[in-house]
């Protein structure tokens, strides 16, 4: 396991276009996929659906998956670095963040190329939200799904990945 646990962003464009947020927890990485990517508006709540643990090495994944296969399609890694876990319990002691994804609520300081800054997870009921914490890399204004489109490995799109 790294010093401090890793963190992965990938564009993948399956079914439908989607932002697969992955965090290196236990030795796997924990995922939710987030239709509309995270946003750094801590007024906005995104669905974030949980699934599949995969391998850490997935974490350096892009290319197109063949068609024939599960999640087939273009992805990239849009954005990765690593995090911290914020994650307290009532006494402010911290929440292992397997503990905290199994109680429904884990909190992390990402430190990315292009995410920064604290985020929460909490799940209602099937699904979960990811929302931006009130912080000094909070911005309203910025859509970096927008802004910021390019694999920070490839500095390849999602499109020109799927054309290659």
């Amino acid at each position: 396991m790294s010093p401090k646990p890793i963190f992965v962003v990938q564009l993948h464009d399956a079914r439908r276009l989607h932002y697969d947020v992955r965090l290196e927890v236990d030795g796997v990485l924990k995922s939710w996929a987030v239709p509309r990517g995270p946003s750094l508006d801590p007024t906005v709540k995104r669905l974030a659906v949980f699934t599949t643990d995969h391998d850490l090495e997935y974490a350096s994944y892009e290319g197109v998956i063949a068609d024939s296969q599960y999640g087939s399609g273009a992805v990239i890694v849009w954005d990765a670095g690593v995090f911290t876990n914020l994650t307290r319990d009532d006494r402010h002691q911290p929440v292992d963040p397997a503990v905290a994804i199994e109680r429904g609520h884990l909190k992390v300081q990402l430190h990315g190329v292009k995410l920064n800054g604290a985020w929460a997870f909490t799940r209602t009921g099937e699904d979960w939200l990811l929302v931006k914490v009130r912080d000094a890399e909070a911005d309203p204004a910025v859509d970096l799904t927008v802004t910021e489109p390019r694999s920070v490995l490839s500095g390849l799109t999602i499109e020109e990945m799927a054309a290659s």
